[in-house]
């Protein structure tokens, strides 16, 4: 079974470019090469600042927004969000399939991703979750996931292992 089973990516729907460089002209967003330590962002959390030094080590820059809800909602904010993408607006997204939340034991909820380029463009990350509170009405909090996290394996059962609060980086 690969990945795609349990996920539907907005490029696999529309012809528009996804995930493109166009991003980081756009809208100013720091390039993953060109990353410092200085860029990191701030926190008083030893353990949080060890995985941040680590993506940085990696060059693993990607992180996502992770809206949660019914089937029925993230059906509903699809269309719309990959709309974003399209535009431009936003730089990825993908959806759990009825597959995957059938197969994903650690989900209780659908989960709709959506991705931005540099975690540590907290400016970005910040755009990007201000754009789907005011244009796709997404006001509940939501976690930011870089993908250090999800490569290291912290979820919420191991967040301790890792000395985190929350398996996220940022929660909005």
């Amino acid at each position: 079974m690969t990945d795609e089973t349990y996920w539907l990516r907005a490029s696999a729907v529309t012809d528009a470019a996804t995930g493109t460089d166009a991003c980081f002209d756009d809208h100013d967003v720091l390039r993953p090469e060109e990353t410092t330590k200085a860029d990191l962002p701030p926190t008083d959390e030893e353990p949080v600042a060890r995985i941040d030094r680590g993506a940085l080590d990696e060059q693993k820059f990607i992180g996502k927004w992770q809206v949660m809800g019914s089937a029925d909602r993230i059906d509903a904010l699809w269309p719309d969000v990959v709309a974003s993408v399209e535009s431009q607006t936003l730089w990825a997204v993908k959806a759990m399939t009825g597959f995957g939340f059938g197969a994903l034991e650690m989900y209780d909820e659908y989960v709709l991703t959506v991705y931005t380029p540099n975690y540590v463009d907290t400016d970005d990350v910040h755009r990007v979750r201000e754009h789907l509170r005011e244009h796709h009405g997404v006001t509940e909090p939501c976690y930011y996931k870089p993908d250090i996290y999800t490569a290291k394996g912290i979820v919420a059962d191991s967040v301790e292992e890792f000395g985190l609060e929350k398996p996220a980086r940022y929660v909005e």
